[in-house]
């Protein structure tokens, strides 16, 4: 398999994936590819071309297998002596609770639990196992479901601190290599579920394609991403250019907010007017013009998705004195030589804020918090973790044993997973330490002499059934108070950075 080796060699030093001193943490699934990855990785590192640092499994808990799964990769790490480090999460109720497909829930757990092994191991980069079949079934789903450049690009080599580096190989091949080597490995057998849209494509329309058009569809599919990535490339800079043009139209509205819908980290969304220069637009080619339209309507949408109709709408106006559009989060007008370009205040804040609301819209937040693990808030507002302690730990004294402090002992078994972290909603409660009943947030707050401006970025601990659990800083819940040396605990810590 020497031939395959050097077919990876060659494919990292073309991306610049990795060099000799790099740290690198291998994503271990327990399937044939990661543990092909792992193994191949283990050779680089033996003839000293790369530090093998750990490897890592992420158990979504969707399967009865998981744990088989999970058992398969801490053995394959341990049989080259490689470090190894598993979480898990609820995927389910984090698809509930943000409105998220299975699918999309999972991603992003997973790509949390990445970054998380990452700094565990003091690596550089994670290593995922996607390979030429991975980036054809890719390429061919978006192309059903009508991608434009962008998303028939497929997957990158590398992104940020991932890095993929059989995307040369095939999935053949790599089993092929296992099989010499008398590697075991586990097959997923949720995979041969057809209702998903990309085991469709792989049990279905692949091997309709392979045999009744093409035998080396899988090849043609993935140049045809390579190529998808250099236009989408070449386009975005021709495009960003065109919009520079027009940067000094851009006006923001006062309206900001903070947020995270268990997508993505919390970031900076603004509201905004952009006036887009209708001759310039016009005097570009066209697919310039059409691409620098869909990145000002991403943009101005706060990241909504803007279809290739959408887009199509927007180019009308060009041909027209006076009409308008609605799209994504935006509303867009054709006044004069421009085009102009409006976000709306998202539906949801705006039934929000006229709900009663004590708290400001502008300034919601909300964050995943893992056991263990972290959240790290907004500017300014420090990082909020969790933490098991042992069962000797006893019964907490002083500050930590009520939460009137930067740190609370509350009842690890009481609290129902996930947890997260957030600021006041509409009609939060909690039950004070002392009170004796229930007390709204709002209502504590200005017992406690809390400054207006400052109650919405005191961050809540809240469990999965929307149990306010800490009120950091100010006091935990009674219900979650450590009462009992016999009792789970659960360390809660608000630091600054």
């Amino acid at each position: 398999m020497t031939a395959l080796l050097d077919r990876i060699r060659r494919f990292v030093r073309q991306h610049g994936l990795f060099g000799t001193d790099t740290r690198l943490v291998v994503a271990l699934s327990g399937g044939s590819d990661s543990v092909a990855l792992l193994h191949l990785l283990h050779d680089l590192q033996v003839a000293g071309e790369v530090h093998l640092a750990g490897a890592a499994h992420f158990n979504h808990q969707l399967r009865d297998l998981a744990d088989r799964d999970e058992a398969c990769a801490a053995a394959a790490a341990r049989s080259l002596d490689v470090p190894f480090t598993a979480d898990r999460g609820d995927v389910r109720a984090r698809a509930r609770l943000g409105h998220l497909s299975i699918e999309t829930a999972a991603r992003a757990c997973r790509y949390e639990f990445y970054d998380r092994a990452r700094r565990l191991f003091a690596a550089d980069v994670v290593a995922l196992g996607h390979t030429r079949d991975d980036q054809a079934e890719t390429f061919l789903l978006r192309l059903v479901r009508g991608a434009g450049p962008r998303g028939l690009s497929g997957m990158s080599a590398a992104r940020g601190t991932i890095v993929r580096p059989l995307l040369e190989c095939g999935r053949q091949e790599l089993r092929a290599y296992l099989g010499e080597r008398r590697v075991s490995y586990v097959d997923d057998e949720s995979n041969l579920d057809t209702r998903i849209p990309r085991n469709r494509v792989r049990a279905e329309l692949l091997p309709l394609l392979e045999h009744a058009f093409n035998p080396g569809i899988v090849e043609t599919l993935a140049r045809e991403a390579d190529l998808s990535r250099e236009m989408y490339e070449w386009l975005d800079g021709l495009a960003d250019a065109l919009l520079a043009e027009m940067s000094s139209g851009v006006r923001n509205s006062d309206f900001r907010l903070q947020t995270s819908d268990f997508r993505r980290e919390a970031s900076d969304l603004r509201l905004e007017s952009w006036e887009l220069d209708v001759a310039l637009l016009k005097g570009a080619p066209p697919p310039v013009a059409r691409f620098a339209i869909w990145k000002a309507m991403t943009k101005v949408g706060a990241g909504r998705a803007v279809s290739s109709a959408q887009v199509a709408s927007a180019l009308a106006l060009l041909s027209v004195d006076r009409g308008s559009i609605d799209g994504p989060g935006q509303r867009m007008e054709r006044i004069g030589g421009k085009l102009v370009l409006t976000g709306s205040r998202p539906r949801s804040l705006e039934n929000l804020g006229n709900s009663g609301n004590p708290g400001n819209p502008s300034n919601l937040f909300e964050y995943p918090l893992s056991i263990p693990g972290e959240a790290r808030l907004g500017e300014g507002m420090g990082v909020l973790s969790a933490e098991p302690l042992a069962p000797e730990s006893g019964v907490p004294e002083g500050t930590a044993a009520t939460g009137r402090g930067p740190s609370a002992w509350v009842r690890a078994d009481a609290c129902t997973p996930p947890l997260v972290v957030r600021n006041r909603r509409p009609g939060d409660r909690f039950r004070p330490i002392g009170v004796g009943g229930q007390k709204k947030v709002q209502d504590y707050f200005v017992d406690r002499k809390v400054a207006r401006s400052s109650r919405d970025q005191v961050p809540l601990v809240v469990d999965g059934r929307g149990r306010i659990v800490w009120v950091a800083g100010f006091g935990i819940d009674e219900a979650f108070r450590v009462t009992d040396a016999s009792q789970s605990v659960l360390l809660l810590r608000l630091r600054q950075v």
